[in-house]
């Protein structure tokens, strides 16, 4: 067997050559057919600064605070910030590398309080749409979850969710909106409902977290989701999403500061001194957290606002455009910028239509039910291709194509 381990060192041409070529067969984000993966803000300038400030802090580790000051002054800042968003403490938060982790975060601070109160065995309580971080941080904690169907309106239950809370439940979960369907679940119900029951709700704001505040300044309908809603005790929202940050960018928020302690991790039964950690992570790249701080600080609210409408426009486009199509219709009633599209007439969407748009170089993910896009502001431009494709995807996609694999959210 030949080992790939290089016997010499190759030269710089040599090594950019290679992964250049390499790189032109990934997914050109920047033409505007990829979705989800890349929440492209169509902005030159921000792109640029976000390369200025990944250059100077590539080399940095955001592990040891007391050498890196800068890095500990932006993670705050960036903190209040989302804090200031979503009503809650100014420190009660801090930044992760995704999702996932502020998921997987919440989820733990929600086991360690029910260990608090004697619960050997927690539970999360979610609703079928939940992301499935929520599924992933339940397997590697040892907590069981209990997942519960939502409503014809393709929300949480909150009355379905109440016949299964029992005394074991750490945490009841909503989110704002869902990632299949681009609903709101009404998070008023769930957290009262986890207030009634003395446990923790968290409110999985990953996509909206970082839209949903300009959402509503420019007109658009809201419904209460904050921690100004009485027993939500947790959010999580990327700044890598809608805050228009490179990877990975992301924020867990509590109601309270005690409750960010239970992140917190500390060892000194070694040699080496004293260990902490207040994310799961040990050494943590310092360039996004940069970055996020960058970002924030270029669009400030004008910007965001500006963001906000185009990625507004630019979904109603797309929407009324799909439902022009015969045969097809958006499932549900999106209240955001993402939504599945699926068929009236038994069209195979997911596999014959979504190969004709792969042929033509669209990048859809694909549901159970139908295809998914997720708009961002550098999708103005595609519109009207990305609907003549379509149009021709669903006269022509033919019965004997193959099915190929799809793949949901990234958080």
């Amino acid at each position: 067997m030949t080992s790939p381990f290089p016997d010499q060192g190759r030269s710089v041409g040599d090594i950019i050559a290679a992964q250049t070529e390499w790189h032109d067969e990934d997914i050109d984000w920047r033409g505007g057919k990829a979705f989800s993966l890349v929440y492209n803000a169509d902005d030159p300038e921000l792109h640029e600064l976000q390369h200025q400030v990944a250059l100077t802090y590539l080399h940095e580790n955001a592990l040891n605070p007391f050498v890196y000051p800068s890095l500990v002054r932006m993670e705050q800042e960036v903190v209040e910030v989302a804090a200031g968003l979503f009503g809650t403490e100014p420190n009660a938060g801090t930044m992760a590398s995704g999702g996932t982790e502020s998921i997987f975060l919440a989820v733990h601070t929600a086991r360690a309080v029910a260990r608090s109160k004697g619960i050997d065995r927690p539970e999360i309580l979610i609703p079928t749409t939940a992301h499935p971080a929520f599924s992933k941080a339940a397997h590697y904690l040892e907590m069981d979850e209990v997942r519960v169907p939502v409503g014809a309106d393709l929300k949480a239950d909150p009355t379905a969710m109440a016949e299964k809370v029992s005394a074991n439940t750490a945490l009841i979960v909503g989110s704002t909106p869902c990632y299949p369907y681009g609903v709101i679940d009404p998070i008023p119900e769930i957290a009262a409902l986890a207030a009634s029951h003395d446990t923790l709700c968290h409110v999985d704001a990953c996509l909206g977290g970082w839209l949903l505040p300009f959402w509503e300044q420019i007109g658009e309908p809201v419904p209460p989701w904050n921690f100004e809603v009485e027993g939500v005790t947790s959010i999580s929202a990327d700044i890598h999403k809608y805050g228009y940050c490179f990877k990975g960018a992301s924020v867990i928020l509590y109601s309270e500061e005690a409750l960010r302690h239970h992140q917190y991790f500390f060892f000194d039964d070694w040699p080496g001194g004293m260990y902490g950690s207040a994310t799961t992570a040990g050494t943590r790249p310092a360039a996004p957290i940069a970055a996020a701080w960058a970002t924030i600080q270029f669009l400030g609210l004008d910007g965001y606002l500006a963001k906000a409408r185009s990625v507004r426009d630019t979904t109603r486009r797309f929407k009324d455009g799909i439902i022009a199509i015969e045969g097809l219709h958006v499932t549900g009633e999106p209240q955001m910028s993402l939504f599945e599209f699926a068929s009236d007439h038994g069209i195979e969407i997911t596999s014959a239509v979504g190969d004709v748009m792969d042929d033509r170089g669209w990048k859809l993910d694909r549901q159970n039910g139908g295809l998914h896009l997720m708009i961002s502001p550098g999708h103005a431009h595609i519109v009207d291709q990305f609907l003549s494709d379509l149009t021709y995807a669903v006269a022509n996609h033919g019965d004997d194509r193959g099915v190929k694999a799809g793949y949901g959210g990234v958080v």
